[in-house]
């Protein structure tokens, strides 16, 4: 069994995933007197998964929205194991990595969520999602082999069906990602593929709710309902995907669309470990904690970001969105109360500051409601508010750098030259 021994009278804390709440707990903790931190996760690095949609349609490079976690934590006292949880034993307080262990005195849960199906087999089996960047890079060369593919095809039918994309879930990704499609479509494939010139593939975008963006304000909903049909996106409201398979996509009205390609945005569900007792999980597989991100039921574990559900905001009383700013918030909060316990401080509950949401739809337009909905914002100002957040976003200033250089080539051009197909193969 492993145990980290150079700070001997220093706590070790594991904190489990390395995304917006991980991280943003870990660097809190860079240079502290209390604990030793050590942070686990399957990737190497850090990624900014807001941007994933624009790497899976080749308008980013991969290390554009990424930077490692060694890189990160150079000379504090955060250290870094790559690898993937096994199961914890709460009553030891050990974390197994495969054969390996790792002891703790706090236990953090940061590992965030993962595309949900609602056990739709059909669309677990043949669509695509967009969590992950292992997820991006597979979408980006499976939409690149799928254009390949209808260059020669021979039969406009099939050519057409090759050619259409449904998009599930019209959310901020889905619209992002319907947006970022239909600019392609519209400025690139006939460039790219000549052979396509003639070929009207389509782009759809479905949602079980009765506008796109729905948590946001009535006048972002119409908005984007607007961009993405000024962009020739069609759009289905109140309509679930009821299966896919054989190319044909079939829908909660009956009706059915030929689609080479279904791209799942429709929601999300918590990571499950093995050792955490189902009475401790609350909606969406989620950990239920109380004010200060403790797991109910269990003694020196936290959840924090979208692993997370808590019902003692008064203004969340069904639990926070997932999304990247209360997981940032809760991730800072609970590294100043562990600070706070360690010099016998009282803790201090936790409460999410609304900043607002905001999408962007293509390359002239974004929507972005402020603090509570009380501002809006759209056109030029809604897309200057989308980039400076974004980009403001990233860990490093590489990062910002070469996305803003990417982004500027983009929108003067309306081209980018990030279209390779990369394959990776194991050697044995």
């Amino acid at each position: 069994m492993k145990r980290l021994e150079e700070f001997p009278n220093r706590k070790q804390i594991v904190v489990i995933g390395g995304g917006f709440a991980g991280l943003s707990f870990a660097k809190r903790l860079l240079r502290n007197r209390f604990y030793e931190v050590t942070l686990i996760d399957k990737n190497n690095f850090n990624y900014f998964t807001p941007l994933l949609y624009q790497v899976a349609t080749g308008f980013l490079e991969p290390s554009n929205i990424s930077y490692p976690f060694r890189k990160i934590f150079r000379n504090s006292k955060v250290n870094f194991r790559i690898g993937e949880v096994t199961a914890v034993d709460t009553q030891r307080k050990v974390v197994h990595l495969g054969d390996d262990q790792i002891s703790y005195d706090h236990l953090i849960f940061a590992a965030g969520a993962k595309a949900n199906f609602f056990n739709n087999q059909s669309v677990l089996a043949n669509a695509i999602s967009l969590k992950g960047m292992e997820d991006a890079l597979f979408m980006r060369n499976e939409l690149m082999r799928t254009m390949e593919k209808a260059t020669t095809e021979k039969d406009p039918k099939e050519r057409l069906k090759l050619l259409t994309i449904v998009v599930a879930g019209g959310g901020p990704t889905g619209v992002e990602v319907a947006g970022m499609l239909a600019e392609m479509k519209k400025f690139i494939i006939k460039k790219d593929y000549p052979e396509l010139a003639q070929a009207n593939g389509r782009i759809y975008i479905v949602d079980g709710n009765s506008v796109l963006l729905a948590p946001m304000s009535e006048k972002t909903h119409q908005e984007a309902y607007d961009a993405l049909y000024s962009l020739g996106v069609r759009i289905k409201l109140n309509t679930h995907v009821k299966s896919y398979e054989n190319g044909i996509v079939t829908f909660s009205d009956g009706k059915v669309i030929e689609a080479g390609t279904l791209i799942w945005c429709a929601g999300v569900t918590a990571h499950i470990f093995n050792g955490i007792p189902q009475s401790s999980l609350g909606i969406g597989n989620r950990m239920h904690t109380d004010a200060f991100s403790k797991v109910i039921g269990l003694e020196d574990v936290y959840a924090i970001g979208d692993i997370a559900v808590q019902y003692t905001d008064s203004d969340y009383l069904k639990g926070h969105p997932q999304l990247a700013q209360p997981a940032i918030q809760q991730g800072k909060a609970l590294a100043r109360n562990l600070l706070r316990m360690a010099k016998g401080k009282k803790l201090i509950p936790f409460k999410y500051f609304d900043r607002g949401d905001m999408a962007i739809i293509g390359r002239n337009q974004a929507v972005a409601d402020l603090f509570k909905h009380k501002f809006h914002l759209s056109g030029f100002l809604g897309l200057f508010s989308w980039l400076f957040i974004h980009l403001i976003s990233l860990v490093n200033y590489n990062n910002k750098l070469k996305t803003l250089y990417s982004w500027i080539v983009a929108y003067l051009t309306k081209d980018q030259a990030l279209r390779m197909i990369f394959f990776s193969k194991e050697k044995h």
